[in-house]
């Protein structure tokens, strides 16, 4: 691993796919929707409807979301993913801080901190996952929101003895998620045929639930506003694979 941890120069120069459903301009429309609304009433004055990704990457949401007018922030560990954010249209403009973004800290008060796609599970301890709630706490406005979209784990696709998920199986190409119930500790695996020649790589994560995350919530001064299945408001039901959950920061109460 180098600097850029897990998401160097290899990852980054593939990052953006437009056939991946990540990309599709459905789900960054929805994504950006739901985001840009609680920017603009969710915080106090101080907060100026100002935003911070955590994990900002190539800018796939924080670029269509500046566009609407909402004034976006970042950190991210990977320069070479922040290189490619900043090589856009609109990149420039965006304040990236290089970083651990469960860590980092960026001058100024906001009214949405957010997190997307997994990206609370590339911290790969509890402590971190809770000091990532403590330093989005620390960044909010009173009144302020932290929005986390993550995966429930898929344990019960799990038979007994047995730790692969495949998700992915084309003729030169295969992915598996490894799991380690006792831990909570996961990767992402991926298999390559390039040229004839098989190349591996493994990311490694640390899932969490969703009870696990509102705890530590709890423990930065947060309290659970919002939970759906996904960014169109779907309900969140036994069945979901994933949630986009919404914390608030109380306000301090009225003087008098």
């Amino acid at each position: 691993m180098d600097a850029d941890g897990y998401f160097g120069e290899a990852v980054a120069a593939t990052y953006d796919d437009p056939s991946s459903d990540m990309f599709d301009a459905g789900t960054v429309g929805a994504t950006v929707d739901f985001l840009a609304a609680r920017a603009g009433d969710g915080g106090a004055p101080e907060g100026g409807g100002r935003t911070l990704e955590l994990g900002i990457g190539t800018g796939r949401i924080a670029l269509p979301l500046a566009r609407r007018g909402v004034p976006v922030h970042g950190i991210d560990l990977s320069r070479a993913m922040t290189d490619r954010l900043r090589a856009k249209p609109g990149g420039d403009a965006i304040d990236v801080h290089i970083g651990d973004f469960a860590s980092t800290r960026v001058p100024g008060s906001f009214s949405l901190v957010y997190l997307v796609f997994n990206t609370i599970m590339n911290l790969t301890t509890q402590d971190a996952q809770v000091d990532c709630f403590r330093n989005a706490a620390a960044h909010l406005a009173p009144g302020g929101r932290f929005v986390v979209e993550v995966a429930v784990p898929e344990l019960r696709k799990l038979p007994a003895g047995q730790t692969l998920v495949p998700f992915r199986a084309e003729p030169t190409r295969w992915a598996f998620d490894r799991y380690d119930l006792a831990t909570q500790q996961m990767s992402s695996n991926y298999v390559e045929v390039v040229d004839g020649r098989g190349e591996y790589r493994s990311i490694p994560f640390r899932y969490v639930w969703p009870a696990e995350l509102d705890l530590m919530a709890r423990l930065a001064g947060l309290r659970l506003s919002e939970r759906w299945e996904g960014w169109k408001r779907e309900p969140f039901t036994g069945d979901s694979g994933r949630h986009v959950s919404v914390w608030e920061k109380p306000r301090a109460p009225a003087e008098g």
